[in-house]
């Protein structure tokens, strides 16, 4: 009983926790009557929350119906109004909400919203949701506008173009809600989420111990945090928890990857999540541990001043050229030592996938790994086959056990 209660206090827990008080949080001001709001993951936190806003993310709420087993039932109600299911499954589950104000399960309930934060930076499907979702329930869209970048870095002009961006969402927040902006609470919200962004990417970066003292699939649930709070002191403390369970773990010799690690992988995507354990099982199997991902480390933002801010925010997936796309995920590889690289063709995210195939080439060119894709979808569960999937790993196994046995 007393190691249970102890097992309590980890940073999973606490992380969970963390997620959860977000949301309740966010009913309690909409109690209270104040205006609250559903944001999208790569809108710039440090705005809302130098406000004092409290917002609500629909993408986590799609992928916790999704991983419930209620994506389907959410998607078919969005295609019945008339939206097709080739749209992101994240769009059509969160038009469905809209429309039914609830979940079939009861589950991952949202407080109806009274303006929406939006940022192009992400997709150009999500500005087309947020703008239906928008006359659905008649409230305004505040929209971030950050283009392409076709350059490697990104230049002044660029930049300034962003902060102008900026300037006019603190404008438009400020006369809906009544709130005030405050230049010193910005700069207490930009220490914070520095402190929790470098605490959650060195947490990650304890993948790349060989062996890891963490199975590569805890991220895709811990990286909640790192969009709902990150610029709140709780998820900077509970990250460090984090990174110091896994230091500990590394001087124990202790994983929570509870098998033997054969083969490390890159894997690239959003998670599957109606099948996240049809596609974490055939990998603890094989005793492969993902110890790659640029997934879960894209919610770790990081800057030294206002100008690397307006910056920073390219670094997301529609505002990416190929080349640096490329290089970030051929430096997560290099990173996790990895032995060959899971490709999730994700049926629900057309922009990101569209690359994949062409990245997957470069990668497998330029660091001589099998790259291996699967079909699939982050919350429709119509677009995933397990017997595919298991061939696939089956086939990607065999290939890296006769690598090694090459000695390559």
């Amino acid at each position: 009983m007393a190691e249970e209660k102890k097992d309590k206090t980890g940073a999973k827990y606490v992380l969970r926790a963390i997620a959860a008080k977000a949301t309740q949080d966010a009913f309690d001001a909409k109690a209270r009557g104040e205006k609250i709001g559903w944001c999208a993951s790569n809108f710039p936190q440090e705005i809302p929350e130098t406000l004092g806003l409290h917002v609500v993310y629909p993408e986590n709420q799609a992928a916790a119906i999704g991983a419930r087993g209620a994506g389907q039932e959410m998607c078919e109600h969005a295609e019945g109004m008339g939206f097709s299911n080739d749209l992101c499954a994240y769009a059509r589950i969160s038009m469905a909400y809209a429309d039914l104000k609830k979940c079939p399960n009861g589950e991952a309930e949202l407080p109806e919203p009274d303006f929406l934060l939006c940022c192009t930076n992400i997709c150009t499907c999500m500005m087309s949701w947020y703008e239906s979702i928008g006359k659905m329930l008649d409230i305004p869209v505040i929209m971030v506008d950050i283009p392409f970048n076709d350059k490697f870095e990104v230049d002044d002009k660029r930049a300034a173009y962003v902060r102008g961006q900026f300037q006019s969402a603190i404008k438009q927040l400020e006369e809906i809600t009544g709130k005030k902006w405050d230049d010193e609470r910005f700069k207490q919200v930009m220490a914070t989420s520095q402190r929790s962004a470098r605490a959650w990417l060195k947490a990650a970066s304890y993948a790349n111990y060989k062996p890891s003292p963490l199975n590569g699939f805890d991220l895709f649930n811990h990286m909640a945090v790192a969009v709902v709070a990150r610029g709140k002191e709780t998820a900077a403390d509970a990250f460090e928890q984090l990174a110091n369970e896994y230091e500990q773990f590394v001087r124990e010799h202790k994983s929570t990857y509870k098998v033997e690690e054969k083969h490390r992988i890159l894997f690239e995507g959003i998670a599957c999540w109606p099948y996240l354990r049809a596609t974490s099982h055939p990998l603890k199997e094989a005793g492969i541990n993902v110890t790659g991902t640029v997934y879960a480390a894209a919610f770790g933002v990081l800057y030294n001043n206002t100008d690397e801010l307006y910056r920073v925010y390219y670094n997301v997936p529609n505002c990416l050229n190929l080349e640096r796309a490329t290089k970030l995920r051929e430096d997560a590889c290099r990173d996790g030592k990895v032995d060959a690289a899971l490709v999730h063709i994700n049926r629900s995210c057309k922009m990101w996938s569209g690359i994949a195939l062409e990245m997957g080439r470069r990668i497998e060119n330029d660091l001589k790994i099998p790259v291996v894709t699967f079909d699939g979808d982050q919350a429709d569960p119509r677009n995933f086959s397990e017997a595919q999937y298991d061939t696939r790993i089956e086939g990607m196994t065999e290939i890296m056990e006769n690598n090694k046995r090459k000695g390559e």
